[in-house]
């Protein structure tokens, strides 16, 4: 007799946020655990913000009451209010908080991807998945959670103020095990095992560095208290995120585990030419800067300036904001640029964070110069490339929970230099050059080992390290961990 599949329900609701990061990482454990055998995967999709419709019913019965048009109709708007917020999205707290009261839950119904593949796969997966993987996710299940997970954050602190904190019920009676990818602000049904993917504890340990201090700090840590004491499980992006987790709650120890990030197959080392570099700089520089670069300047630039295949650059890839150090990593350059390297320029890409005024402010005046760019909205192919041609790619952060942009430049063929911090001692081991993050002068040291002529030898040992470190996080390492914690009904023992 066949056993049945595991039921996965897996939360979407990162994906619809951003390109890397946590957003990435959902993309790539859902096509993942979709190509598992013996695994059924389903998608949770929820929006931050906005209140959403009801989807068909669960019950195929129930569903069969709908015409096709009634049904095609409900799924539309789903769609649209995925784009569009609505006036009533704030109401919808009251009926939960009613329904919790009275012992109810919150119905996930059904959302048939069929005739919405487009939607599905440009909204939720093309930013991070190759084509290729198409029929993969837009084949799958989904379901429609319609109060906005803010919501659920908000009333949970709200009625905390009047002595008990309320945190809706999910109905996910017809899932073994749900898995969200934050600390979810509500619970799930008796046989559902909810598995939190912790990656890191930021907001608790380092409020400083992040945005709306207060109600992201008192979000994340009530949602995580509620998780730990409901028995949930936690897969943690790493040991120095586990390490951070269990300092905070040590009773969760026993229900703590380490499987790392899966690095996408956008990322591999291939025979390229650096000449496409300077065109990329041009098409992806930052719309968003104020004031904006003078466009006669950035044709210039790139009319009159280093020969193509000449172009010698430092790469960053991390979003605009204070934790990810950008300041340091800019005076180190800096001093690097006016002797020895006067030729070396120095690349970001990441979108704009919380705080960044002052990061941009200081890169300004090199912008202006045409020595160093803000980049943006980088394809992976592109984003291959540049990893590849860089000097060095610098992952400079204060603190992370994994990085992915070290792994994605080792898997590229470059090399990197990256914060002598825990999690990247264990994520790049031995294949990266080491540097103290509140240092410049330890920063430009390790830039210049790297980057140096005279000691290419030292840099191609980086590359060479780097690919054999990058396969650890590969798909075909990373899932058998993944499939064994989930079929061990032990291990999910509360």
């Amino acid at each position: 007799m066949l056993k049945p599949p595991l039921k996965i329900l897996l939360e979407m609701r990162p994906a619809l946020d951003g390109h890397a990061g946590i957003p990435q990482a959902t993309r790539l454990l859902f096509r993942g655990l979709s190509t598992v055998e013996g695994f059924s995967v389903e998608g949770l999709i929820q929006s931050s913000t906005h209140a959403l419709g009801k989807g068909l019913p669960a019950n195929s019965a129930s569903a069969r009451a709908l015409s096709k048009d009634q049904q095609l109709n409900r799924l539309a708007r789903i769609v649209i209010m995925l784009e569009q917020r609505f006036w009533y999205s704030g109401l919808i707290a009251l009926p939960m908080v009613l329904r919790r009261l009275w012992g109810g839950a919150e119905d996930l119904t059904q959302f048939d991807a069929h005739h919405f593949r487009d939607f599905i796969w440009r909204r939720l997966f093309a930013r991070t998945l190759p084509s290729e993987d198409f029929d993969i996710v837009t084949s799958a299940g989904y379901r429609i959670a319609r109060v906005p997970w803010s919501i659920m954050q908000r009333c949970s602190l709200v009625t905390r103020r009047l002595g008990y904190a309320i945190y809706p019920r999910l109905d996910t009676s017809d899932f073994d095990v749900m898995i969200a990818e934050t600390p979810y602000p509500a619970t799930v049904s008796r046989r559902t095992k909810l598995v939190i993917r912790y990656h890191d504890a930021v907001p608790l340990l380092m409020p400083h560095t992040i945005s709306n201090r207060r109600y992201h700090q008192a979000s994340h840590y009530r949602a995580l208290r509620r998780n730990v004491k409901s028995g949930a499980w936690f897969v943690c992006v790493s040991d120095a995120t586990r390490s951070d987790l269990v300092s905070i709650f040590p009773q969760v120890e026993a229900r703590t585990v380490t499987i790392h990030n899966i690095v996408s197959h956008h990322y591999f080392d291939e025979r390229s030419s650096p000449i496409r570099v300077p065109e990329i700089i041009k098409t992806r520089l930052n719309s968003s800067i104020e004031p904006p670069l003078d466009p006669a300047f950035i044709r210039k630039l790139f009319d009159l300036g280093t020969p193509l295949e000449g172009i010698q650059y430092l790469l960053v890839v991390a979003t605009l904001e204070p934790r990810k150090n950008h300041l340091t990593l800019l005076s180190a350059w800096e001093s690097l640029h006016v002797e020895p390297f006067p030729g070396l320029k120095l690349l970001v890409v990441g979108s704009p964070g919380w705080h960044h005024d002052s990061i941009v402010k200081a890169f300004r005046p090199w912008m202006d110069r045409g020595d160093a760019f803000l980049l943006e909205d980088v394809p992976s192919p592109e984003l291959r490339l540049l990893y590849k041609h860089a000097r060095a790619t610098v992952c400079p952060s204060f603190s992370e929970g994994f990085d992915f942009s070290g792994v994605e430049a080792m898997r590229s063929g470059g090399a990197v230099v990256a914060s002598d911090i825990a999690a990247h001692r264990e994520i790049y081991a031995g294949a990266a050059r080491y540097f103290n993050p509140y240092s410049v002068d330890d920063l430009s040291r390790a830039i210049r080992d790297v980057v140096d002529p005279a000691r290419s030898t030292y840099r191609d040992e980086l590359i060479a390290s780097g690919a054999a470190v990058s396969q650890r996080y590969t798909f075909d390492v990373i899932l058998p961990k993944w499939k064994s914690f989930l079929s061990s009904a032990s291990s999910l023992e509360t």
